[in-house]
């Protein structure tokens, strides 16, 4: 018996240990263990979910270990991945420990065990790989231990990507360091083929390598065809009707399954109301606390809820594969993030139902985010001179000096790291002091393909054709076909209609106003004069808004208001602040009401604060001011700080009534972003004499 067919023997005992008796090698899954087990190559394999491709990278572990091969070093993006990966793991025999944020207490322990032998597999977070302590100490000796490297969901990699992330790109370097003969494997489900090339071209980074393992990355793409989805869409003219409709409808849906949302604020508000309508439902999102997350992604494992109402934190970090549905409220903003979203389901059932609610808002939503992109180059330079100047600077420190919110500012760093012009360190970041340059033209690229694949994705909704065909082309499936089991194929399209009792609970769900408002109570760091806490006898109270500007209820109503020209408060958004006032319970009732200067909207909030007084029995107590106009916008706490204390004044006349009052004063104001604006003048309220300040503010942005 030759060497490659004994050794296929083993894969396949290996596989029925890890699937079942059954189970049996595919082609393709025999080709990637035999370049990695035997050839030493690089692979990457492009296949549909639930195809096996984490048996590949597990059955090609268990047999380079028994060749006396170091452990395998698997970079996973979330730690409900890792935890499905674990299990499975531990099913072929093969001990699997993580490295990630919810186990910072383990990391010394497992260190100690992967240096022993003891461990197979180490799953680590990307973020990990350039923790300075990691990257310095660990990272070097693992690389250079290391039996194999997995680099699971590797269109990550690619800024051509859906789901693009600067940690990943990290990865390069790593692959550039490798040893000569450490064979490495890159797998994902959602690849287009410009994708594809770009993955393939990073995983070939050594000419070393290239002459040693035999030329270039074998890729390995099959049919992404998943017989047991069944696509539909069902518009509906309003967000009560979509939910009365869901709700309606998960009472029909077979099993367990999911329903995305592409907001927090929808995650947590659907849930809500589907719990309110008797089903079993978890919210799960990126705030969501990781021992809700455990506790929640068991519930649905042992179907013990109908479904997680989840945003795309849920997106790759699943695996049930007997999911029975899962379902849109909202579309995502690319056929390839959909088509992986619903790749959840039916992995092990022969039928799962696929339905997308598409809404109004959607583009708002993708505006949004794509909003967040690189930042322009003039930003990007400041960055790298403040850096150059100070030789290390924290993040809160640049904060200080670079007009980016907190997410945009590190996101920005980690590109800059990638591209090799800054460095984390202890304590932050430095200048390498290398050549840089702002690669404008590719930023502008992928922009424009980003505003392609949404403008794809309204044509998924409108298509007449096949909805699978339709989402395989755009992933550059060649073997796409009609499916014959969608509701365009078929004919037979779900029904839009709601039971009326069900839209009346919707609205009244969607209508109830208020949302809470947490106080500042920190000073943001890197502030010359204002450290830690805000003293107590300044701070605000718990306030409260009409609706978050995200909301599928609210937040339509808010969003269409403050884009509109500046005009009296209308009734109806009236009636719901003074509803908000009514369910508010405060400790002490406002006295008197004072308003936040608006720039863009004085008339709104002056007619609201009059009504408010009126119909409140408060006295109006004045208006705060600008010095010299209005602050302009910024991006993050500490560059917002600095501007609205360098603006907001209070007036001596508005000052001698408050103190007269002698009572809590009801601060109003039109939206709330950062929380500062409110934070400062509360503290300037407080300071004049008030006991107390209540904010109340139409939207909220978080």
């Amino acid at each position: 018996m030759s060497e490659e067919q004994t050794l296929r023997d083993e894969a396949e005992a290996r596989l029925r240990a890890l699937a079942g008796e059954g189970a049996r090698l595919r082609d393709d899954q025999w080709a990637a263990i035999r370049a990695l087990v035997m050839d030493r190559r690089r692979a990457l394999v492009v296949q549909r979910t639930g195809w096996g491709k984490s048996a590949v990278y597990f059955i090609a572990t268990a047999l380079l270990r028994e060749l006396g091969e170091g452990p395998t070093v698997i970079v996973s993006p979330l730690l409900a991945l890792m935890r499905n990966q674990i299990a499975a793991a531990e099913r072929a025999g093969i001990h699997a420990q993580t490295i990630n944020s919810a186990n910072p207490e383990e990391w010394e322990k497992i260190y100690g065990q992967v240096a022993e032998g003891t461990v197979d597999v180490l799953l680590v977070s990307p973020e990990r790989l350039n923790n300075p302590d990691f990257r310095d100490q660990v990272l070097p000796e693992l690389a250079e231990s290391a039996g194999l490297l997995v680099i699971d969901e590797a269109h990550c990699i690619s800024d051509w990507g859906h789901d693009f992330r600067p940690d990943y790109r990290r990865l390069r370097t790593l692959l550039a360091e490798l040893p000569p003969g450490i064979p490495v494997l890159a797998t994902t489900a959602t690849a287009n083929a410009r994708v594809t090339r770009d993955v393939a071209e990073q995983l070939a980074t050594v000419q070393e390598w290239d002459e040693l393992a035999g030329g270039e990355v074998l890729v390995l793409r099959g049919p992404l065809e998943r017989d047991s989805l069944h696509l539909s869409v069902v518009r509906h003219a309003s967000a009560e009707q979509r939910l009365g409709w869901l709700a309606a409808a998960l009472r029909e849906l077979p099993g367990s399954g999911i329903v995305y949302t592409l907001t927090v604020a929808g995650a947590q508000e659907i849930a809500a109301y589907l719990r309110e309508q008797g089903h079993p439902v978890a919210a799960y999102t990126g705030q969501t606390e990781p021992a809700e997350r455990l506790a929640a992604e068991d519930d649905l494992l042992n179907n013990r809820i109908k479904a997680l109402v989840a945003t795309s934190a849920l997106g790759m970090g699943f695996d049930k594969p007997d999911l029975g549905f899962v379902v849109h409220v909202g579309a995502p903003a690319s056929p390839v993030a959909y088509y992986q979203q619903v790749g959840r389901a039916g992995r092990g059932v022969e039928r799962a139902e696929v339905i997308l609610l598409p809404g109004p808002e959607d583009r708002e939503i993708w505006a949004y985010f794509a909003s967040l992109a690189f930042p322009p180059e003039p930003v990007v330079r400041a960055t790298l001179e403040a850096l150059g100047q100070e030789g290390l600077l924290s993040t809160a420190a640049l904060e200080t000096r670079v007009d980016l919110s907190r997410g945009r500012l590190e996101m920005m760093l980690k590109v800059l790291d990638v591209d090799g012009a800054v460095r984390r360190v202890k304590g932050g970041w430095e200048a390498t002091g290398e050549p840089w340059a702002y690669d404008a033209e590719r930023y502008a690229r992928v922009a424009a393909e980003r505003r392609a694949e949404q403008e794809a994705m309204l044509g998924y909704i409108a298509t007449t054709g096949c909805r699978e065909e339709f989402l395989r082309r755009h992933l550059d499936d060649d073997a796409a076909a009609p499916c014959g089991r969608c509701d365009n194929c078929t004919g037979v399209h779900r029904s839009p209609q709601v039971p009326e009792e069900a839209v009346r609970a919707a609205h009244d769900r969607l209508a109830r106003p208020g949302v809470d408002i947490e106080p500042r109570r920190q000073w943001p760091t890197g502030l010359p004069d204002l450290k830690g806490r805000i003293k107590p006898e300044l701070c605000a109270e718990t306030g409260r808004a009409l609706g978050r500007l995200t909301d599928i209820g609210w937040g339509t109503r808010l969003r269409d208001l403050l884009a509109a020209p500046d005009a009296p408060v209308p009734d109806d958004v009236f009636a719901a602040v003074v509803d908000v006032l009514k369910s508010w319970d405060w400790e002490r009732r406002p006295v008197g009401v004072v308003t936040v200067p608006s720039a863009t909207h004085p008339l709104l909030i002056g007619s609201l604060t009059e009504r408010l007084a009126q119909v409140g029995r408060l006295e109006r107590l004045g208006e705060l001011g600008y010095r010299a106009g209005a602050p302009a916008r910024r991006h993050n706490s500490a560059q917002r700080v600095a501007a609205v204390r360098a603006t907001l004044a209070m007036p001596r006349e508005v000052a001698a009534r408050i103190a007269a009052a002698g009572g809590p004063v009801l601060l109003v104001d039109d939206r709330v972003e950062t929380g500062w604006t409110l934070a400062l003048a509360a503290a300037q309220i407080r300071h004049a004499g008030a006991p107390a300040v209540l904010p109340l503010t139409l939207a909220t942005t978080t």
